[in-house]
């Protein structure tokens, strides 16, 4: 058990740190020239052998015809340059059940060409949309032992929840190929900012000193503990005083433009709503939106590349 919950903390909170190990079970071969949607292939023999070891059971998933529709729906709802470098960087998608995370992005050995990489999913997200998704993965930050009145939810629309997911792993890519964020190999080295993390990140999963609060220390993506929901109020008071447009953005540098670029694709481009709600006994207590946030607006502009025909 306690293998397990140590590998889901590090998947969730830390996945892009698995980035520095690659990964050769899989060979590249023509499938990197057709439609990325049409790339679904068992995922690679190391990432069965991570699960593996942590005590799981991982098992393939394969595709129903419907499935497979709402993956290509995901794929063609991309922005131009995601599909650009998709088309060129991605080998393949998988589909797992028993996987103890959402989604994993992992780096194959192309060290005689691009690079490239894997992207393995939960497969029972895509019976999820984006509103029951949310709110599960939004309540794996608090317990509510100390006060079952409190309730957490996420209203983030009908959607599919791979739409959501798939552009938050693709957004990865287009960060590793393009370098948005720095991608050193130790995790505590300073390096040289890029201007989306200058005076936003110190390294690569501290930011900057002026964005650094005790509470959200203390929170799952910061600590990789869940804390009470009787402080969740207090939690998005302070997170809406601060650049990140989620606690999930706040994990590392990776994860706050992943999780930038999904937000502001779903709710300006794909006119979905975004917004954590905190309730007790049914009253509101707290409503947070990212995308009404001025410290997270003044950020867009690092994403509007992403649209460039």
């Amino acid at each position: 058990m306690i293998g397990k919950l140590r590998l889901k903390l590090i998947l969730s909170a830390w996945v892009m740190l698995l980035f520095s190990t690659w990964i050769s079970a899989q060979k590249l071969d023509s499938t990197s020239k057709s439609d990325p949607a049409n790339r679904v292939k068992i995922a690679p023999e190391s990432v069965f052998k991570m699960f593996r070891e942590a005590g799981m059971q991982p098992v393939n998933r394969k595709l129903t015809p419907a499935e497979n529709e709402k993956v290509r729906n995901a794929f063609a709802l991309l922005p131009p340059l995601h599909q650009r470098i998709l088309k060129a960087h991605l080998h393949s998608i998988s589909f797992m059940d028993n996987m103890p995370n959402t989604a994993l992005t992992s780096p194959l050995d192309s060290s005689t060409g691009p690079k490239m990489y894997n992207i393995t999913f939960r497969a029972s997200l895509l019976n999820e949309n984006i509103s029951e998704w949310a709110t599960w993965k939004e309540n794996s930050c608090f317990t509510t032992g100390a006060d079952s009145s409190y309730k957490l939810r996420v209203e983030g629309g009908k959607m599919d929840a791979i739409i959501y997911v798939l552009m938050h792993e693709a957004t990865h890519i287009v960060d590793l190929v393009t370098e948005i964020t720095p991608h050193p190999d130790d995790r505590n080295a300073v390096v040289e900012p890029t201007p989306f993390t200058k005076n936003i990140w110190r390294k690569m999963n501290l930011p900057a000193e002026a964005y650094m609060d005790p509470l959200l220390e203390q929170t799952r993506f910061r600590s990789g503990k869940p804390i009470s929901i009787t402080q969740a109020p207090e939690v998005y008071a302070k997170l809406s005083q601060t650049p990140f447009p989620s606690l999930y953005a706040m994990a590392a540098w990776s994860e706050d433009i992943a999780e930038l670029a999904t937000i502001y694709h779903l709710t300006t481009k794909m006119n979905q709503p975004f917004q954590i709600v905190v309730t007790r006994n049914n009253t509101e207590l707290t409503k947070f939106e990212p995308m009404k946030n001025t410290l997270v607006r003044q950020r867009l502009a690092q994403v509007a590349g992403f649209y460039a025909p």
